[in-house]
C-alpha cells in the first residue's frame, strides 16, 4: 500500500513523503491516527499544497529553534544537592529537574528534548545537549554543588572576617 505521510514518522519518513508500507500497518496504524493518507491522484495534489505549507512552517520552526538555541548557549544552570564525601550525590539531577529550572528562567523546553544519557550523579560541571529541532542542538552548562560545601564556604568566610 502506498501512503503519503502527513507527519514525520520515525524510521519511515518525513512529512509529505510517499512511502510503501504493509497493508496492515497502513490500515491499522497510519490511517486511523491521521499520520498518512492513501496515495491517490487527488490526495497527491492536496499533499503538494501541504508540502509547500510544511516547508514554510519548517523554516519558521527552525528559525525559532535557532533563536532559542542562541539564548540557551550562554546559560548556566546551578543545582545544590546532598552528597557524600567523594562528591557522589545521594540523589541525582534528571532531565525533569533541568526542564523545571529552565522553566523558572523563562524557557519552555520539553524534558524529552533534553538529551541526558543517564542522570547526573556527581558534583561538578556538565554540558547537557538539548535537541530543539532536527539540525538544531543547544548545549547548556549544568553545575552541581554539594549542599554541605556551600554552608562550609559561608562559615569559613564569616570566620575569616
Amino acid at each position: 500500500m502506498e501512503v503519503i505521510l502527513k507527519e514525520d514518522v520515525a524510521n519511515l519518513g518525513h512529512r509529505g513523503d510517499v512511502v510503501k508500507v504493509a497493508d496492515g500497518y497502513g490500515r491499522n496504524f497510519l490511517l486511523p491516527r491521521k499520520l498518512a493518507l492513501q496515495a491517490t491522484a487527488n490526495n497527491k495534489a492536496v499533499i503538494e499544497q501541504m508540502k509547500a505549507a510544511a516547508a514554510r512552517r519548517s523554516a519558521t520552526e527552525k528559525a525559532q529553534a535557532e533563536a532559542l538555541a542562541a539564548q540557551l548557549e550562554p546559560l548556566t544552570l546551578s543545582f545544590t544537592r546532598k552528597s557524600g564525601e567523594n562528591g557522589h550525590l545521594f540523589g541525582s539531577v534528571t532531565s525533569a529537574d533541568i526542564a523545571h529550572e529552565l522553566e523558572t528562567k523563562g524557557f519552555d523546553v520539553d524534558r524529552r528534548k533534553i538529551q541526558l544519557v543517564e542522570p547526573i550523579k556527581a558534583v561538578g560541571e556538565t554540558s547537557v545537549a538539548i535537541k530543539l529541532y532536527r539540525e538544531v542542538t543547544a548545549h547548556v552548562k549544568v553545575t552541581v554543588a554539594a549542599e554541605g560545601a556551600a554552608e562550609a564556604e559561608t562559615a569559613e568566610a564569616v570566620a575569616a572576617v
